[in-house]
């Protein structure tokens, strides 16, 4: 896979750090409760719903006072592109009028994508000849179906992205099992796996289907993967399987985020790397309730907390959020105060790679990102 890291100095550029991450766009709007999805297959995870909070019914999120930091603030690196052209069996073919044609190994995709304004580059038969068509509710949350206008297809098919195979799978709400912009993470993730000189600890929070627990297991790390849905856990599951890596240091939680984390944060067990993926609202497997803006700043808190003495990073990924990047990078500056390092933040894009993959074209915005890295 391509990837680039653009850094445009220390000011940002208004017309990035005001783009909403996926409100718009590509991702559900939320996942599942303090550890993953509601009632909705989407996103990463298997399920998710978008539905108002009901504060007679839900109940409260694990309460903890937020710590009080001391100290300089990281250093800042803003706005960050990070950039993929392609990666593995995936590259995004093209894009427009509020579309996007995508290949996900032998499949050409077509998804609804509000952030493609322009029109597309390709001829129409090109979009024509596509294996499946999502149609529906063109909410991200929103139910639909798969048209297959050639043939039909089996519910499952194999995938592959940093030589780790998984599977693909056409649900009801227009996700496939993956997202591959996340590659530019779970590729920085692998390379510090390896060139340490000691084990690492990786903690993946809303981990989903299991892709990167799986790439950091591959490259050497025991990893604690946590999901508050059964399903996504046994697709997880399912790619373990599919890969042979039954053997790799993988454990397998089904388990509210928040609540495993606080017990984590009193037992003192810590981590090196951290990565969490968190939704704009879902539910737990016992009803827990997650808004983001409520109850982000508490998650890195007590993320902060379970960081090891020599962590490598801990990496927030935001999506259907109205904000601009710089509110998550100024929490996990203010987060990891008295830290030392550097925090870079900004936007997380896919290129259009056209039909051979190997073509650029336009960049798709897919969700904002925030890192903080020790040095």
């Amino acid at each position: 896979m391509k990837h680039r890291e653009n850094r445009h100095g220390q000011k940002a550029a208004g017309g990035l750090g005001a783009k909403p991450r996926r409100d718009i766009s590509g991702k559900p709007p939320v996942k599942a409760a303090h550890a993953s999805r509601p009632a909705k297959p989407s996103r990463d995870h298997g399920e998710r719903a978008a539905e108002p909070r009901d504060a007679a019914t839900a109940p409260a999120a694990p309460e903890r006072p937020l710590m009080t930091r001391s100290g300089e603030r990281p250093a800042e690196r803003v706005p960050v592109i990070l950039e993929s052209l392609g990666a593995g069996d995936f590259h995004l073919i093209d894009s427009g009028n509020g579309l996007k044609l995508e290949q996900y190994g032998p499949y050409r995709i077509v998804r609804p994508e509000a952030q493609a304004l322009w029109p597309p580059s390709l001829a129409s038969h090109v979009w024509d000849n596509a294996d499946a068509i999502f149609t529906g509710d063109t909410d991200e949350d929103g139910m639909g179906r798969w048209r297959f206008p050639r043939e039909a297809l089996g519910e499952t098919w194999p995938l592959q992205l940093l030589g780790v195979d998984f599977l693909g799978r056409f649900t009801a709400f227009r996700h496939v099992g993956v997202f591959p912009e996340q590659i530019v993470h779970w590729a920085w993730m692998k390379e510090q796996v390896e060139a340490a000189k000691r084990p690492l600890k990786v903690l993946n929070l809303f981990g989903y289907t299991g892709v990167a627990s799986l790439v950091a297991a591959a490259a050497g790390a025991e990893v604690t993967h946590v999901d508050a849905s059964k399903k996504a856990i046994g697709w997880a599951r399912e790619n373990q399987a599919l890969g042979r890596m039954e053997k790799l240091p993988i454990r397998w939680i089904c388990e509210d985020a928040m609540k495993f984390i606080l017990r984590e944060e009193r037992r003192g067990n810590k981590y090196d790397i951290i990565l969490t993926d968190p939704p704009k609202f879902g539910r737990g497997p016992n009803g827990e309730v997650w808004h983001l803006f409520e109850h982000l700043p508490l998650m890195l808190d007590i993320c902060r907390e379970i960081l090891s003495p020599k962590a490598l990073g801990l990496v927030l990924t935001a999506y259907s959020i109205r904000a601009s990047f710089y509110s998550i990078h100024e929490l996990m500056r203010e987060t990891m105060r008295g830290a030392g390092g550097a925090v870079e933040s900004g936007e997380l894009v896919i290129r259009e790679a056209g039909l051979d993959g190997r073509t650029p074209g336009r960049a798709l915005s897919t969700s904002l990102f925030s890192r903080w890295v020790p040095k």
